[in-house]
């Protein structure tokens, strides 16, 4: 590692450069001190972790997100327990659905469902499955038409329309039926009945995990733990650094520019590791690639969120850790109890930190609300929904997540294939992670991700981090012994893992 400083610009040079300090990024800096490889890791927040990020107000933690910790990959769950060690938390999960005033486990229970919803809606919702079974929708490009034949119109209009279109901002028939093939795995009505009435097959049904583990202070403490052991190695982790420049020399990259509170900087490197927004990354190579990767990198669209953090003045509010709201008539999306994680989350004795969740874009008015609207609106809606009396929230708080969800509409696939054959053609870059691949993934996947990307180069591997089966790290779906699953899920849940 070498440094040279002139007229306040810093020149570094490292074996690899890392850009975001997410779980990707970090993961792979992480793997790479462990091999004896020097990295500078560049990241553009202010606190390590990106949407796995625990942010701190006032002692409360905030999870950004959500993150259960539970995944079938044994290379990840080994590094969690490497460094977090005993800190880890085994929580029950208990989740549930605000629909018609009424609370439905989630994962929806049938004989739950069918209760609340009434005999009438759940004849309604028979012959409607009954239905797509016997004249299913020859066409199945997008999220409705793909659902509705699994499910019938029925549900998928109660469960599934209202909240997906919530999260999304858009109709269900603009989204790709790939992304709900990729989160609702492997289910039908029929076969969620058959297992909720009859015994199951030993190791043959799917059903969603019901205990997780957690990190006593919240998802960014293994992240800012990460950081410590790195930086307890010589790598350096540069915050508050935007990456505005990737300068190139032929089919390689030379170096990276930064932006941050240590002036501008230029880094050097051998090997580069992205987990930066495609769209952004593209737009930031010098000499700027053709003109149709340029439109296509313009082209990928997200999904951002912001969190309205409120300190409620009562100990115990609600059992859940989050609650999905599919009600219309309030804007939130779903409510976290960070308290239900762990109750190191909150640190005042008869107080409560709760999430809710507001899905927008970033070019829309309600991003730029004011922070002190965007608590009252919290405080109205909490009210409303009946869960705290609005005197009761004593203070609060707002974070914003930009480009949280990579969005799977129009012709993505085509603009995404432009990119990668592009970026295939750079030989010391690759990309990881959820926004470094367009994928709609989870913490643990990413995690892979950037694990085969320390292999390619410390060992000399030729994995296609593009190809890395989601299925192997999907966190949702256990097989199980004699149990009987409940009915699937919406699929659209965040943050496990």
């Amino acid at each position: 590692m070498t440094e040279t400083n002139s007229n306040h610009h810093t020149e570094l040079k490292t074996d690899v450069v890392i850009i975001g300090a997410g779980p990707a990024g970090l993961t792979a800096a992480y793997q790479l001190s462990k091999a004896g490889k020097q990295t500078f890791v560049f990241e553009k927040g202010s606190l390590v972790g990106g949407i796995a990020r625990t942010e701190n107000y006032k002692g409360y933690g905030v999870d950004i997100g959500g993150h259960r910790f539970f995944t079938k990959v044994t290379e990840v769950e080994a590094m969690w327990r490497e460094v977090l060690g005993d800190d880890f938390l085994h929580r029950s999960r208990l989740s549930r659905i605000y629909y018609n005033n009424k609370f439905f486990y989630y994962p929806i229970r049938f004989f739950d469902a069918l209760l609340k919803l009434g005999l009438v809606e759940s004849i309604r919702i028979g012959l409607s499955y009954i239905g797509a079974r016997l004249r299913p929708s020859p066409r199945e490009d997008n999220l409705e038409e793909w659902v509705s034949n699994r499910f019938g119109k029925r549900l998928y209009q109660i469960f599934f329309k209202t909240y997906t279109e919530k999260v999304w901002g858009i109709p269900c028939t603009e989204i790709k039926a790939e992304w709900a093939a990729q989160r609702i795995k492997g289910l039908s009505l029929t076969t969620a009945i058959k297992n909720a009435l009859l015994p199951a097959e030993k190791g043959s049904v799917k059903t969603l995990i019901d205990a997780f583990d957690y990190p006593r202070r919240g998802p960014g403490m293994l992240w800012q733990r990460v950081q410590e052991l790195i930086e307890a190695k010589n790598h350096r982790v540069f915050l508050e650094s935007e990456v505005v420049e990737l300068q190139m020399n032929g089919r390689r990259v030379k170096s990276i520019v930064s932006t941050g509170p240590a002036g501008p900087i230029t880094a050097r490197g051998d090997h580069f590791i992205s987990s930066m927004p495609l769209s952004e990354l593209i737009l930031k190579i010098k000499p700027a690639p053709a003109p149709e990767i340029v439109e296509a990198a313009r082209k990928l669209t997200y999904r951002d969120f912001l969190t309205v953090a409120l300190i409620v003045r009562r100990d115990d509010l609600f059992p859940d850790n989050w609650i999905y709201v599919h009600s219309p008539d309030v804007r939130v999306g779903r409510i976290q109890n960070f308290k239900n994680w762990s109750p190191d989350m909150a640190p005042v004795p008869g107080t409560t930190c709760i999430g809710l969740e507001y899905f927008c874009n970033e070019d829309e008015p309600f991003w730029h609300m004011a922070d002190a609207e965007l608590i009252a609106l919290g405080r109205r809606e909490l009210a409303q929904l009946g869960l705290v009396h609005e005197a009761d929230v004593l203070d609060g708080v707002v974070f914003r997540q930009p480009k949280a969800y990579p969005v799977y509409t129009g012709e993505y696939k085509a603009y995404l294939e432009l990119i990668k054959s592009y970026l295939a053609s750079i030989e010391n870059l690759q990309t990881t992670g959820r926004n470094g691949l367009h994928m709609y993934n989870n913490q643990d996947h990413s995690m892979l991700t950037a694990m085969l990307a320390v292999e390619n180069i410390v060992l000399g591997k030729k994995h296609d981090i593009w190809a890395v089966n989601t299925e192997r790290s999907y966190h949702e779906e256990v097989r199980i012994p004699a149990a009987r699953a409940p009915l699937p899920s919406p699929g659209w849940e965040e943050g496990a893992a």
